[in-house]
């Protein structure tokens, strides 16, 4: 049964998408050829770093993770197809850039947080992504309290909400489309443990450790496999 075959026929879909999915958008995957290195980001992008060395931080934070410009890709607007038709009840994401809800997803669960969502350390006022990029070193609050991008750092835990939910609807789905991740990064492997199912597809470039248990596997780039859909 080809791809396609497998989405008509299904009624309860939910997609678990990775860096992947954005990178046709402009975003690098730190895992990737074209990325920065995962062991920098792991570095920068954890807690102990942003507490000790918030200004380099910041730095980093602006240049390689804040694309505001970026547009959603072939994926997104398929998977917001797909929710509108009423076939995909979820997308569960790692990603951070806020795409998917961009591309008209309504019922999206971003696990590693949003980079539209900052917060003051003091007060709790919010503040955009676009606040942030134009600020210089350490961004303030009118309060004068340091704001904290809405994102799970390493080192910090996941929201456990997130984490239900996510397994909550993969448990529940009669397909399950994994796209652009190699699903070694945590909640992955309980996120497809959860699968009850036997429609489970995994498009992503390179092979994954889950590979054999897949119904489905499809050797590409997540926009090009999705732009039929």
């Amino acid at each position: 049964m080809t791809f396609e075959e497998m989405i008509e026929r299904s009624d309860h879909i939910v997609f678990f998408g990775g860096a992947g999915v954005s990178t046709a958008s402009g975003i690098p995957d730190f895992r990737g050829c074209n990325g920065i290195g995962d062991k920098k980001a792991e570095e920068v992008l954890s807690h102990d770093f942003f507490v000790n060395r918030t200004e380099e931080f910041y730095e980093f934070y602006r240049e390689h993770l804040l694309f505001l410009e970026a547009k959603p890709n072939e994926a997104h607007y398929a998977l917001a197809r797909l929710e509108k038709a009423g076939k995909l009840k979820a997308v569960i994401t790692q990603n951070v850039d806020g795409l998917h809800r961009k591309a008209g997803s309504n019922i999206v669960y971003e696990i590693h947080g949003n980079i539209h969502y900052n917060y003051c350390m003091e007060c709790g006022k919010a503040y955009g992504a676009e606040y942030i990029k134009a600020s210089k070193g350490i961004p303030r609050c009118s309060c004068g309290g340091m704001i904290k991008p809405d994102i799970v750092l390493y080192g910090e835990s996941l929201n456990e909400y997130m984490l239900r939910m996510a397994n909550a609807y993969s448990m529940a789905a009669k397909m399950l489309i994994i796209g652009g991740t190699s699903l070694s990064v945590f909640p992955a492997s309980d996120i497809v443990d959860s699968y009850m199912g036997n429609s489970l597809v995994i498009v992503n470039e390179t092979p994954t450790e889950f590979d054999s248990r897949a119904d489905l596997v499809i050797r590409g780039r997540v926009e090009e496999v999705f732009k039929n859909i």
